[in-house]
């Protein structure tokens, strides 16, 4: 376990202190559940579901509980950074722990086994997509490692002759509980434990399956349903709003064809060479068969998820997770298999081809870690600077001491602004989320521009023009920039608000000259911090822990 683990931390630290703008969403909510503020994202905020992840939430509240998260600094640096990459790395060593268990009961010999544990762990821990998501303060570590406890948990049971009994059962229901209380595509996982007793069901054994089945169905609907009859009794919805946002409708068949854009990531060569192997496993006669049959079970699970989902704006396939650890551990369980029952000569081609196709693959993951290295996706710390701290210190200029902000980036904002966050995007906001949903941007002007009235507004991109907020002439009649970056970025602050142009100008002068160049530095440096993060703070356009 250590070498990968050594592995995977290492990778994980080139990307630095870098964590992506959504993970301050759920920061935000276990900052203000754990003081006591209820599921909102700021204190005195409505109630929104703006999370997806539960289970990664409950865990950051109680870390926070324990002081481990959101109080501070670890020898300088920000606790919103270490907690949740340190968690990460621990649910990566568990993932690794699980292929343990598994290579255990397939591998023949201890020794083998370990090694086949260290190259799997190795590998996946090599996919950029894997420690990326790992380290972006995101619930991925969590349904990786509950993926990957699920399948131990199959093999296990299958090689004891234990998959009908009780212990197996209740573990995959409450673990497939918690991949779906990580994310919402992770309830496919429900399905896990049935699909492995259909998968081996013999005629003498299907009264035993069928209450096994039953028995691990209603172990995972205890704590998962539980959770959905309190989000309708707090929230009135059976989704989170993060879906209502989203409005993913029903996947298409062509969708079948979406885990295939994994193919040339993994790399060609060593994906045929796992199937190779992995085919000739399947065929061959042995207690083994129904080992890896049974572990394809939680990796259909995950490609059926990555099937069934919209491919995702943060890029470098984040919901492929999972599918990166469960197809590491079956591809070298397959290639182990296959020198294994091949012929001295058949080994030496069979090394030789897979050092090939691990060159090729490992050139392209060089390259693909260092792109994303240097312009990783949305940092926290920028949103923080620039619709956190920046528009703190126009208020501070302008005298305007509270009310709200509209952006369409509010993970870092909600943790160091000191006015309500409105979000364009609809996340953690019912009514906008419905806009969305219902694709009506004029009625999302409205809602803005003549319900909520925020005293800033800050656009930039794509967001000011799919929402035509700078296009509506009620803009121009109502908001003065402070800065304009670009015809389509910017800051705007409510005209009736500015009561004397000088505090304006000078206002202006401060974006020119500090916030701004501090934006561009938090952007042109992803990989930097920017402090502890407070609302109302200005800290975050000087510190860089």
């Amino acid at each position: 376990m250590g070498v990968p683990t050594v592995v995977l931390a290492l990778h994980m630290a080139l990307y630095g202190r870098w964590l992506i703008d959504d993970a301050g969403i759920t920061f935000a909510y276990a900052r203000s559940i754990a003081a006591g503020a209820g599921p909102v994202l700021q204190p005195g905020a409505d109630p929104v579901e703006g999370w997806s992840n539960p289970a990664w939430l409950a865990l950051l509240v109680l870390a926070s509980a324990a002081g481990l998260f959101d109080h501070g600094t670890w020898f300088g640096v920000s606790d919103l950074v270490l907690f949740p990459k340190g968690a990460a790395l621990a649910c990566g060593a568990g993932v690794v722990a699980a292929f343990h268990l598994a290579a255990r009961e397939i591998v023949p010999g201890r020794w083998r086994a370990a090694v086949v544990t260290a190259v799997a762990g190795t590998l996946a821990a090599a996919v950029p997509s894997y420690a990326v998501w790992l380290t972006s303060g995101l619930e991925n570590p969590l349904l990786a490692l509950a993926a990957a406890a699920l399948a131990a948990t199959l093999v296990r049971a299958v090689s004891r002759d234990r998959l009908t009994a009780p212990g197996p059962a209740v573990t995959c229901g409450l673990l497939a509980a918690l991949a779906a209380l990580t994310r919402p595509d992770g309830l496919v996982y429900a399905l896990a434990y049935p699909l492995a007793l259909l998968v081996l069901l013999r005629r003498d054994t299907i009264l035993r399956a069928t209450a096994a089945a039953g028995l691990s169905l209603a172990v995972f609907a205890v704590p998962y349903g539980g959770y959905l009859l309190w989000r309708v009794a707090t929230f009135g919805l059976w989704v989170p709003n993060t879906a209502v946002a989203k409005a993913q409708g029903l996947p298409e068949v062509t969708a079948l064809n979406r885990p295939a854009e994994l193919v040339p990531v993994a790399g060609w060569l060593l994906v045929s060479l796992a199937v190779g192997a992995l085919g000739a496993a399947l065929l061959r006669p042995g207690r083994h068969r129904p080992l890896f049959a049974v572990l394809l079970v939680p990796l259909g699970c995950a490609l059926a998820a990555y099937a069934v989902l919209e491919p995702d704006w943060m890029g470098l396939h984040r919901f492929a997770t999972p599918i990166w650890a469960l197809g590491a551990l079956v591809a070298v369980l397959a290639v182990d298999r296959a020198i294994g029952a091949a012929t001295v000569r058949g080994r030496t081609v069979a090394g030789v081809l897979v050092v090939v196709a691990l060159v090729v693959s490992a050139s392209s993951w060089l390259e693909t870690a260092r792109t994303f290295r240097n312009g990783p996706t949305v940092p926290l710390c920028a949103i923080a600077v620039g619709m956190g701290a920046a528009p703190n210190a126009f208020g501070d200029i302008l005298g305007i001491p509270s009310g709200r902000i509209a952006t369409p980036d509010v993970g870092g904002t909600a943790l160091s602004s000191r006015y309500e966050v409105v979000d364009l995007v609809g996340l953690v906001s019912a009514p906008i989320a419905r806009f969305h949903a219902d694709d009506d941007m004029d009625a999302l002007r409205d809602h803005v521009l003549d319900d909520v009235r925020p005293e800033f507004i800050e656009v930039h991109g794509n967001w000011t023009r799919s929402t035509g907020l700078l296009a509506d002439p009620r803009t121009a009649q109502r908001y003065v920039p402070v800065l304009m970056v670009s015809p389509d970025s910017g800051y705007l602050v409510r005209r009736d608000l500015v009561t004397d142009p000088a505090l304006l100008a000078e206002a202006t002068a401060f974006a020119q000259q500090v916030t701004q160049p501090r934006r561009e530095g938090a952007s042109a440096a992803p990989r930097s911090g920017c402090g502890t993060l407070r609302p109302g703070s200005t800290d975050a356009l000087t510190v860089t822990r």
